[in-house]
């Protein structure tokens, strides 16, 4: 499952930027959605490895806000608190692993994520 395949410089850094660019949500509000979509949508057609990666980031940054919002009534009960520190977290090892990946060539798959673009 963690062949690596013999990719151009250009899709391997497409692949990558899909992911990196979900960190824009840590800056700016729906960044991390933003993102990815635009990166996504201007390779998609060009490149499967970046259509591939593209559609998992997205997957991926849709999981984890459809949990945070779960998460957040939670916080009255203070379990919430440390489910939201987990998303985070997660989400930040998660896209770095990625993105390494992606640029080496490498499938990764994301833990908790549910496949909403298939």
């Amino acid at each position: 499952m963690n062949e690596i395949r013999e990719l151009s410089e250009s899709e391997r850094n497409w692949a990558m930027l899909c992911h990196l660019s979900a960190f824009a949500g840590f800056f700016f509000p729906f960044g991390g959605i933003i993102g990815p979509l635009i990166c996504w949508l201007s390779r998609k057609d060009e490149s499967e490895w970046v259509n591939e990666n593209g559609k998992s980031s997205m997957n991926f940054q849709l999981s984890v806000l459809l949990y945070v919002v779960l998460a957040i009534p939670l916080c009255f009960l203070l379990i919430g608190i440390p489910i939201i520190i987990f998303l985070g977290t997660l989400k930040v090892v998660c896209i770095v692993i990625a993105s390494v990946k992606a640029s080496k060539g490498e499938r990764f798959r994301y833990p908790l994520s549910i496949p909403f673009i298939q």
